[in-house]
């Protein structure tokens, strides 16, 4: 093909193109809106994440029950006034990424149902792939034996 058989011309568009409407309405000052609540808000009784190394050091030396495919270590990492944190450790023995991610998401379901000491951490272990298949009642069962194991009537340092 040669450069005289290109035409020069363009064609028109058809249709302006399309944009998507502004979030903002255009009839209503800024000052029609109602203010944002101030500060954040506190947690009702929520399970907080375990975050800093401290708290991974005293959950690894603090006391551990082990039943079915879950261990749990429990050790007190707060304030009796904090609420209690949670972290869950699911190897790769149990899976791909998918089952791991399954499994640790019914057990978030499960300890959201547990009567769980405030101040205090908790580490959730699966020791056994069969977890994949475990169904979330008899999870349930598990965590909830595991739990009443733990004698919390003494603080520890």
């Amino acid at each position: 093909m040669r450069e005289e058989d290109v035409p020069a011309e363009q064609p028109q568009a058809e249709e302006d193109p399309w944009f998507p409407p502004a979030h903002a309405h255009p009839r209503r000052s800024a000052a029609d809106r109602p203010a944002s609540g101030q500060g954040s808000r506190h947690p009702l009784g929520l399970i907080w994440r375990v975050r800093d190394p401290a708290s991974f050091r005293a959950l690894a030396r603090g006391r551990r029950r082990r039943s079915g495919v879950l261990e749990v270590r429990t050790a007190l990492i707060g304030a009796p006034s904090d609420p209690p944190r949670v972290a869950y450790a699911v190897g790769r023995s149990v899976g791909g990424a998918v089952q791991r991610n399954r499994v640790r998401r019914r057990l978030r379901e499960v300890m959201r149902s547990q009567q769980l000491e405030a101040g205090r951490g908790y580490l959730v272990r699966v020791v056994d792939p069969a977890a994949v298949t475990t169904d979330i009642r008899t999870l349930d069962l598990t965590l909830s034996g595991i739990l009443s194991k733990f004698n919390y009537g003494e603080r520890e340092s």
